[in-house]
Formats: C-alpha cells, sequence, structure tokens
C-alpha cells in the first residue's frame, strides 16, 4: 500500500564528475542547493549578481557575464546614503561608490571566467513577478526596500519569459563550453506576499514558459524540484518554522534525488566522505593535547588527504 505519490528526477545519461565545474543562479533555493555541492567538495560558483528571481533579471545578468560589462557610476542610484544597483541583491550595496562597482565589477570577472569553463549550469526561478523603477522606467531585480510608490509591479508576458529563457540559452551555449548541460528548476519557496492565488499562477508561467523554450535544444533539462516539494513532501513538516521555505531536511531529500539521477558513482561516493569529514570537522574539544583527540585528528587528516588526491582543484 502506498501512502504518498513519489516524484523522480529522470536519470541523466550524462553524468556530474568529481572534477566539473558547476555554475548556478536565481532565486535562494539554488544557493541552498550550490552550498551542499560546495560542501561535497565540488568546484562551483553561484549568484554573482546575488539572489534573483524572475527570468527577465536573470537574463540580464547572464548578458552581462557573457559580455563581460562592467557597470558603470551612471548606473547606479543613491538610497539611504547607500550606492545601489537595481540588477543586483542587497549584498552589494555599500556607502561608497568605488566600493559599490568593485564588488559588482569583481563578481562579473570572476563569472565571466568562471563560465568560460563551466560543464553545468542550474538556473532556478524564483518568480514570473517584476518591478518597474518609475523615476529610471526600469525594470529590476531588486527593490532594495526603497519605497512602494517608486516601483510598478506586474507579471512578465508569455512572451517575455520565453523570450528572456531563450537569450539565456544562446547566452550560455555561446560563452560555455561546448556540449554544457543547463539544467532549469522552479523554486518550490513560495511567494506569500504576492498572494497565494498569485503565486500559484506565477510558477505555472514559469513551469509552461520553461518547457516550451527547452524543447528546442538538446542539453537543456527540467528538474523536477517544485513539483517534489508539492507533490512528494506534502507535509508541512518538511517546511521551516515560517511554513513557506523548505526545511533543510527536504533540501537534503531534494539533493538526494538530484544526486542519483545525476552523479557518475565516483561523485556520489566523493561527496558523501566529504559530507562526512565536514560534519567530524565539527567535534570540538576543550583539550586539544588529549590524546583520543589528536589520533581523532590524524585520522581524519589522512581521510582528507585521500579525497585531496582524487582532484585537481583546492578542497578543505
Amino acid at each position: 500500500m502506498k501512502f504518498r505519490t513519489e516524484v523522480d528526477i529522470p536519470a541523466s545519461d550524462k553524468k556530474i564528475e568529481i572534477e566539473d565545474k558547476i555554475f548556478s543562479i536565481g532565486s535562494c533555493f539554488a544557493s541552498e542547493m550550490t552550498d551542499l555541492l560546495k560542501d561535497g567538495q565540488l568546484q562551483t560558483l553561484n549568484n554573482p549578481f546575488g539572489t534573483i528571481f524572475n527570468p527577465f533579471s536573470i537574463n540580464n545578468a547572464v548578458n552581462r557575464l557573457h559580455d563581460s560589462a562592467f557597470y558603470e557610476e551612471e548606473e547606479l542610484i543613491t538610497y539611504n546614503e547607500e550606492y545601489i544597483s537595481l540588477d543586483h541583491h542587497t549584498s552589494f550595496d555599500t556607502r561608497y561608490i568605488h566600493q559599490t562597482l568593485d564588488k559588482i565589477n569583481g563578481a562579473i570577472e570572476a563569472g565571466n571566467a568562471f563560465l568560460q569553463e563551466a560543464d553545468w549550469i542550474i538556473i532556478t526561478y524564483g518568480s514570473s513577478f517584476i518591478y518597474e523603477f518609475l523615476p529610471k522606467n526600469k525594470l529590476v531585480a531588486n527593490c532594495h526596500k526603497i519605497p512602494q510608490k517608486f516601483f510598478e509591479k506586474r507579471l512578465l508576458s508569455h512572451q517575455e519569459l520565453t523570450s528572456s529563457i531563450y537569450q539565456t540559452i544562446l547566452d550560455l551555449k555561446d560563452i560555455c563550453k561546448e556540449g554544457v548541460q543547463i539544467l532549469f528548476t522552479v523554486s518550490p519557496v513560495r511567494h506569500t506576499k504576492d498572494g497565494m492565488v498569485e503565486n500559484q499562477l506565477s510558477k505555472s508561467k514559469l513551469i509552461t514558459a520553461i518547457h516550451e523554450s527547452i524543447s528546442l535544444f538538446e542539453d537543456c533539462h527540467y528538474l523536477p524540484v517544485y513539483e517534489i516539494l508539492m507533490d512528494d513532501l506534502r507535509d508541512y513538516r518538511f517546511y521551516k518554522e515560517d511554513m513557506i521555505h523548505p526545511s533543510t531536511q527536504a533540501v537534503n531529500y531534494i539533493f538526494e534525488k538530484f544526486g542519483n539521477a545525476y552523479f557518475s558513482g565516483e561523485t556520489q561516493n566523493f561527496i558523501k566522505e566529504n559530507f562526512k569529514i565536514i560534519k567530524a570537522l565539527e567535534h570540538k574539544t576543550s583539550d586539544k593535547k588529549d590524546p583520543k583527540f589528536i589520533e581523532f585528528r590524524e585520522k581524519l587528516d589522512q581521510r582528507i588527504e585521500i579525497q585531496r588526491k582524487k582532484v585537481k582543484h583546492k578542497i578543505f
């Protein structure tokens, strides 16, 4: 007897190997998945523009990374005595214009270099809603807590969504290695501030646009992350206290599903051992000269050294 509807991720013919480079961009859920990949000691780069949600803004970010197009002073605005880019997350805001530009353009330079070597791209869309900054008639990625009266909110049209996704794919296929695999997901985090009905409409538009766009490309795939949380983990015990964000247990479950479908056997074993090492590294003692603790650390260092010999990039 079955008591739940399980959602599986189809097994990929091409697998993620331990030396592959993985670039991710999009919502906060993309960051959570990338954190697990990083803990597994794979080579990753996540969100060089910070957390962004809608396909139009993500396409703008990918296009700037593709062209290595640095930001200039006139593209920033000032608010609350800080210099701000409306294309970026608030983590780029500073009190000095040169510092904001240095952070933004340094991330673009690093992102451009990483993309040229990337084997895998993970794009996580969060919303079809977008805000227009009225003083500049500019569609923005983040409102930076500027008063609502300066913005107009609307849903991106189906044409805007598919055009943004299509152009993102073209830019990535142009700058990345030949045969780069592009994985699209929709964040399971519900944007309740938009309204429950509006959130469902927003997510459904994303799913429709992704499926229509990727049908034109062999190397583009859809990962049913949204469906796993909505239809498989259909219980509030898999959410954090806010009842919106998935719990650590849910994120780990989705990551395991993803790994079973996309990691090679070697990669799965490599990541599992690294997770165990990270857990062991958290062990603290009040007496570092305790013979038992010294023996524990020596054995742990030996395990780390074995892992280091498996890859060319720096780990731990």
